[in-house]
């Protein structure tokens, strides 16, 4: 049913073309309110029903959706649960990306010991380090400054090439593919705080051992402020270091979307 056949059809055709309008929309939907950053808080949820309805206009122009018959007949029911349950996987996955440099930002944090340095997540709303939140910032920047957000929504249309409506697939191999990427999570996190960590161990190595030969130097007073000063100077330059760490974290996601989607 296409967009033209709207101005002077039936009120069963329109009913029908919200049917289908609706079936569309449900995989990106249940996509854009597991995601990270599209279905944070930060995003009202009136703008997020919006934007799955406009994408989902597109998609009805671009796959051909169930008839009018089986959207009004028992078998919609598996469809719809399936199409929710692939835009929540592939949801999932994209929350480990921006999990693992949260994970990464939390140890750096406790071993410099800013990890009392915290303050309310916009994105879920609870208490994390400031550490934590810039990396997802960083992380941000960078997803969308390499057009991750256009890879991923062009996966999501063409995944309706490979899984259509009312194919059904099996979903172990989904499942495999999400626990896959959260085993990834630890060490994706390991390789980003492993050098700055690395760091500040061998910084409060070499405070032990001042602190040791000249008691009257005590930890908090020298000890403390000299570990903030280097993490701050270890962070600063690892800029550069972490856009390439951060691109390939970006990159592993995107394989893992495009393996549950059944593109690869």
């Amino acid at each position: 049913m296409s967009l033209s056949a709207l101005a002077g059809t039936d009120l069963q055709y329109l009913f029908g073309y919200v049917l289908q309008l609706f079936v569309c929309t449900l995989r990106v939907g249940a996509f854009l309110i597991s995601s990270p950053f599209f279905g944070s808080r930060m995003i009202p949820l009136q703008v997020r029903i919006v934007f799955s309805v406009a994408l989902g206009i597109g998609i009805i122009g671009y796959v051909e959706a169930p008839k009018v018959e089986i959207l009004t007949s028992p078998s919609i029911l598996p469809i719809i649960f399936q199409e929710i349950f692939i835009g929540l996987i592939c949801g999932m996955i994209f929350s480990i990306c921006f999990a693992t440099v949260q994970l990464a930002g939390e140890k750096i944090a406790t071993t410099s010991g800013l990890a009392f340095a915290s303050q309310v997540d916009p994105s879920s709303g609870g208490q994390s380090p400031v550490i934590s939140q810039i990396f997802s910032l960083f992380l941000l920047i960078t997803f969308f400054s390499l057009n991750g957000h256009l890879n991923v929504f062009l996966l999501v249309f063409k995944s309706y090439e490979h899984i259509p409506f009312g194919m059904f697939k099996d979903m172990k191999s989904a499942l495999q593919t999400g626990l896959e990427a959260s085993s990834s999570l630890y060490d994706q996190a390991v390789l980003i705080a492993l050098p700055v960590v690395s760091i500040l161990f061998f910084m409060n190595v070499g405070i032990g051992f001042i602190t040791k030969s000249a008691p009257q130097l005590n930890l908090f007073s020298f000890g403390f402020p000299l570990t903030i000063l280097g993490t701050f100077f270890a962070l600063y330059f690892s800029v550069d270091a972490f856009q390439f760490v951060f691109s390939e974290v970006i990159v592993s996601t995107i394989d893992f979307i495009d393996i549950v989607l059944g593109e690869q």
